[in-house]
């Protein structure tokens, strides 16, 4: 069989249509859904233009809600569920200017976001998702983990309501760290009796989800980072760099509470990544300690006097209460 020889300018001409092609149906989907949001805006505006007249109000239950549904799936299909409408009327009363909604989000994003009633928190997501460009799933993942009211919890009023208006932008170490960390998606019931080492396999098994919790700007470098002093080897147990920070960030994994020697460990690896790993242009390392369980005392005693940025976080294997971490939030925002 005869070999046909492919010039390289045949294969520019190839690779530019084929860029062409991917850019071009990129286009319409965006475009698409730019028309599905914009309907969906459109027909909650009407029904609650509807309703100003004097008309019946859509609530769920309402005799208009399920006319309109037969009506609409009688004419147009599927898509048009009570649930659906009444989603549509809750999207034109949230975001009453069409100028007002982000342009890069789906209709599955907004509802998701419709779902939750503090404006405060709905707006965090809402930049967040925009900001670090998350799908669907990822924006539900983190409103189910509570991230606004973790996040919040650290910052005091100014610092709250800076964080809805404008998401969660890194800009030093502390922003880029969490208390806690929640692992839900390592699925380790509570009750079983894990090793380090099967903690780390777990969170390999399941980078994705883990470089997702611990936010934007994180790559991953390694795992068991191996260093020697003096015939002495050590290993890392994560190894990340953060793109924004422009810094390594070390992560050691701890199933029992933190004790001093641990801080004392972390900080010889800090020392030894900031003279032998950094290059031009990089920060200071950031040190992670992620454990089961701290002592705040023991651990503020234990930093004292370190220069170095070193981090104690708790991490758990559920899913927060969510309506104490909104009733905390709702605390720090309601002081005068």
């Amino acid at each position: 069989m005869k070999t046909v020889r492919v010039k390289p300018k045949y294969k520019k001409l190839l690779s530019d249509i084929g860029l062409a092609i991917e850019t071009a149906r990129q286009n319409a989907i965006k475009a698409i859904n730019t028309e599905l949001v914009k309907g969906n805006w459109e027909i909650g505006r009407h029904i609650v233009e509807f309703e100003q007249q004097g008309e019946e109000r859509a609530e769920y239950g309402s005799a208009l809600l399920a006319r309109l549904s037969a009506d609409l799936k009688l004419q147009y299909g599927k898509g048009f569920g009570r649930r659906n409408i009444l989603d549509m009327r809750r999207f034109y009363l949230t975001y009453q200017k069409w100028q007002a909604v982000p342009a890069k989000l789906s209709w599955t994003h907004f509802v998701a976001l419709l779902a939750i009633s503090d404006d405060t928190t709905r707006k965090f997501y809402e930049k967040q998702a925009v900001h670090e460009r998350w799908s669907y799933r990822e924006l539900e993942r983190q409103i189910d983990t509570a991230l606004f009211e973790r996040l919040a919890l650290s910052k005091d009023k100014k610092g709250v309501l800076k964080l809805s208006q404008k998401g969660h932008i890194v800009s030093n170490a502390l922003e880029a760290v969490k208390d806690p960390y929640v692992l839900d998606f390592l699925k380790i019931p509570q009750s079983h009796k894990m090793t380090e080492k099967a903690l780390e396999q777990r969170i390999i098994d399941n980078l994705q989800l883990f470089l997702l919790e611990l936010g934007k700007g994180f790559a991953f470098i390694a795992r068991q980072y191996r260093l020697s002093l003096r015939n002495k080897h050590h290993a890392i147990d994560l190894v990340f760099y953060h793109r924004i920070l422009k810094c390594f960030v070390l992560i050691d994994l701890k199933i029992r509470k933190v004790d001093h020697g641990d801080i004392g460990q972390m900080n010889l690896y800090l020392n030894y990544f900031r003279t032998e790993e950094n290059v031009k242009d990089d920060n200071e390392p950031i040190g992670i300690i992620l454990s089961a369980e701290k002592d705040e005392v023991l651990v503020e005693y234990a930093m004292g006097g370190i220069s170095n940025k070193i981090f104690v976080s708790k991490y758990q294997l559920y899913l927060p209460d969510k309506k104490q971490l909104q009733k905390k939030v709702k605390a720090v925002i309601d002081e005068k």
